[in-house]
């Protein structure tokens, strides 16, 4: 018999939820949440039963019952932990909704676990979130004590990318030195030496490359006048980094088949700023080769923008005198957990405690 794995990952604007008897897909549904739903609720968690009852009628919808072997969710943001499937508890819970980022992916494990709860025998698990700390202690210091480097990153799309390249190739992902770049509405580069990311940047709170939707590294001093200038408030600027930076603040869109167009028509501003995102990204994935002695086995290129040809062949260039690159479009998060929850359920993996 096969495992029956119902995978949940909350995103900003959308549920996406997965049904997959062990690593097979039933179905996989992206439920799309308007502005307008959302502006009704004045923190992430408050839309904890907003989106679990949109799950349970997505399920009904497709008389699909709740027998399932496990719930597994997207992990938060809370604190650090090390890689791999963690079983949720109340701690976990508890931290969740008491943590200082807030994300929609806050609400994977809670919703999540409710679920499992009511289901004789069914496990819930989350893996790899967001907050994986796996840096070396260099990595970890920054030029002031008062503001140590930590990293938020795309963990759990990175690590299975990671393993996917290593079985194409038949070995392992502990047997390698991989640098993988993630491109999305926010872009998270890190070096991976032989299994443990030793290096990546906060790719939530601004460090590394600017992205469609995150301001990445800025200049302090400049940033610091600006909070004492009396134009902006604490929320108006924490938006000018993450949320209404990058393209989206250069161009007015974090649409990259938009700004696509324009270039296409001849816009030569939104190619200047594109040219620019690419050049800041390929300077950063090269970075992380003086953290492998420049040593590295490949450069692996995935998320939503590494559907662009336009964006990979000019990272390309700049970027493949280091180590041979593969590209991994897009990003399959669903995937990704419920390989991890099959993991566990067969005895491959162990769930570790919170």
């Amino acid at each position: 018999m096969a495992y029956k794995i119902l995978a949940i990952n909350p995103g900003s604007t959308s549920t996406k939820i997965s049904l997959a008897n062990d690593d097979e897909p039933v179905f996989v549904a992206d439920i799309p949440h308007s502005r307008e739903e959302l502006s009704t609720f004045k923190k992430i968690t408050d839309q904890f039963h907003f989106r679990k009852q949109v799950v349970i009628e997505e399920l009904k919808k497709r008389n699909i019952p709740l027998d399932f072997d496990a719930v597994i969710g997207r992990g938060g943001l809370a604190k650090p932990v090390s890689s791999g499937v963690f079983t949720i508890t109340e701690e976990m819970i508890l931290d969740q909704q008491q943590a200082i980022h807030q994300h929609a992916c806050d609400l994977g494990c809670m919703i999540a676990d409710e679920i499992a709860r009511d289901i004789p025998g069914c496990k819930s698990f989350i893996a790899d979130p967001g907050v994986v700390d796996e840096l070396e202690p260099e990595a970890r210091i920054s030029g002031s004590p008062l503001m140590p480097r930590a990293c938020i990153w795309h963990a759990l799309n990175q690590k299975a990318i990671g393993r996917r390249y290593a079985k194409d190739i038949g070995t392992k992902y502990e047997k390698l030195n991989l640098i993988i770049c993630h491109l999305g509405g926010g872009i998270s580069i890190a070096a991976h030496n032989h299994g443990r990311a030793i290096d990546a940047n906060n790719a939530l709170d601004g460090e590394g490359p600017f992205s469609p939707e995150r301001a990445g590294s800025l200049p302090a001093a400049d940033l610091i006048r600006l909070c004492f200038s009396g134009k902006y408030t604490e929320s108006q600027l924490l938006g000018r980094v993450s949320g209404q930076a990058g393209l989206i603040a250069h161009l007015g869109t974090n649409d990259l088949r938009e700004v696509m167009n324009w270039i296409k028509a001849g816009d030569k501003h939104a190619e200047l700023i594109v040219s620019a995102m690419i050049w800041h990204v390929a300077k950063n994935i090269v970075a992380e080769g003086a953290v492998l002695y420049g040593k590295v086995d490949a450069i692996l290129l995935t998320g939503g923008m590494a559907k662009s040809d336009y964006i990979i062949d000019r990272l390309k260039r700049r970027i493949e005198y280091l180590a041979p690159v593969h590209v991994y479009p897009g990003q399959d998060e669903m995937l990704a957990l419920t390989e991890n929850a099959l993991a566990v359920l067969r005895g491959e993996r162990v769930a570790k405690d919170y």
